[in-house]
């Protein structure tokens, strides 16, 4: 598109994510021309992932995406474009041992480079709860706690390239809420919107689609925060 500006790459990133502009709107652009190949997700499906993502959310009137679309025309050819949130992380942190503060959960204990304990743990908030099971559904290989933006009440979930996965892959560092009931409101959205979920993975497979229903099928069932299963269940890097 010959009004975008392309003001950077987000050197960090596994694959090619250009931080553009558009008029007056700060845009995170990933062209499907940048995508790594990965072993176990198809080629050249990681930004229609991420539409999905957004889509579900959307439809589930959970808004915990930022906006997502699909371009044809950017400036490096089709790719997914989401809404600029900035980069503040508060989400999840890391704490030395016993000062995790009230309203943390921890997840995973480590150590420093000279050996003093240290603690990850994520905010116990709503937000994160609904994250959480919005990660369940779309079967998330990869919530770092760097892909949670904003603090805790008001966190917006990022890079969803690698969900949707037919094969159980959930690798999240938002283990805390484990075994606790899952908010009836959330159960509900998922019971009344079943159904319409597999239409909205434009570009994904069938398998993917039946898979993404059986996950919400189980999340109904169960109705609690489950335990990681099989592994790996944290991804890498955490943060």
């Amino acid at each position: 598109m010959s009004d975008w500006t392309v003001l950077g790459q987000v050197s960090d990133a596994s694959n090619a994510t250009l931080v553009v502009e558009a008029g007056d709107h700060r845009l995170v652009y990933k062209p499907v021309r940048g995508e790594r190949p990965l072993w176990d997700f198809p080629d050249g499906t990681l930004a229609r992932r991420e539409v999905a993502a957004y889509e579900i959310s959307r439809h589930l009137g959970w808004d915990v995406v930022p906006p997502t679309r699909w371009v044809e025309d950017g400036p490096y050819g089709p790719g997914s474009v989401q809404d600029w949130v900035g980069d503040d992380v508060a989400a999840v942190s890391v704490f030395r041992e016993g000062a995790v503060p009230e309203g943390w959960l921890p997840v995973l204990q480590a150590v420093d480079d000279a050996d003093r304990p240290l603690v990850v743990a994520h905010a116990d908030t709503p937000r994160l709860r609904l994250i959480t099971v919005f990660d369940l559904v779309v079967n998330n290989a990869d919530r770092k706690g760097g892909h949670l933006l904003g603090d805790g009440d008001a966190a917006w979930g990022i890079d969803h390239g690698l969900s949707f996965h037919a094969e159980p892959k959930l690798r999240s560092v938002l283990w805390g809420f484990v075994g606790r009931p899952i908010d009836d409101g959330v159960l509900a959205d998922l019971a009344d919107r079943r159904d319409d979920l597999p239409d909205l993975l434009v570009g994904l497979s069938g398998a993917e689609g039946a898979a993404l229903r059986a996950r919400v099928d189980r999340v109904l069932a169960d109705g609690v925060f489950p335990p990681p299963r099989g592994g790996p269940v944290i991804p890498w890097p955490p943060i």
